[in-house]
């Protein structure tokens, strides 16, 4: 399916859930519409194939076809940060420009390396056997925070303007950091299985 086709249709749904939340919810415009999409999603997962399955059906089809990676790294991240970095000023970013880059560095990858250990002991007790690898990668991919939600929080918040410049900086650039922990974390995995892959056929022949 083509990346614009898939973009189009979760914009619909952001715009759905938007109006849902100014109507019903009455919640910050980004707290709202992460709830409700959680809702939905939990819905469709429990009793989508009960009630409506051709849409179950084309859902999950859509999921399937879609490249997260595409999706992430050449559409998403580009378009947060470049939004994020409007409502930046760059003199108040040097003023507080180690506190940031000690948040954006430090405090993300501490944050996957414990997001990953929560991960690794609490799935046994759901069932669940997750290598540790695995909740590395979610660990990186989960840490950074999305600098449009900040920034929407912090201004209806009314914080301190040196809170909202250190918190803001951070959500800015901890995207990268995020993604360089993850792409390594990915490529030491990679070349794990396939020293594994290559020691198995040498066994095998």
């Amino acid at each position: 399916m083509e990346l614009y086709y898939t973009i189009s249709v979760f914009i619909v749904l952001a715009s759905l859930f938007a109006y849902l939340n100014y109507r019903f919810l009455k919640l910050p415009g980004t707290i709202g519409i992460m709830i409700i999409a959680m809702l939905v999603s939990m819905g469709i997962r429990l009793f989508g194939d009960q009630y409506f399955p051709d849409t179950t059906k084309d859902f999950f089809e859509l999921i399937q076809q879609l490249d997260f990676n595409e999706m992430l790294m050449g559409a998403m991240l580009n378009f947060l940060l470049f939004a994020g970095a409007l409502h930046v000023n760059v003199s108040d970013l040097k003023e507080q420009k180690w506190a940031i880059v000690t948040y954006a560095t430090v405090s993300v990858v501490l944050s996957a390396f414990i997001i990953s250990g929560l991960l690794y002991y609490i799935a046994p007790f759901l069932g669940l056997k997750v290598p540790y690898i695995y909740c590395l990668l979610f660990g990186a991919l989960i840490s950074p925070t999305d600098p449009i939600v900040v920034l929407g929080v912090l201004k209806e918040a009314k914080v301190p303007k040196h809170i909202e410049t250190k918190i803001t900086g951070e959500s800015l650039f901890n995207d990268g950091v995020a993604v360089v922990l993850f792409a390594v974390v990915l490529k030491l995995y990679l070349r794990v299985v396939l020293y594994k892959s290559a020691r198995l056929i040498s066994l095998i022949s």
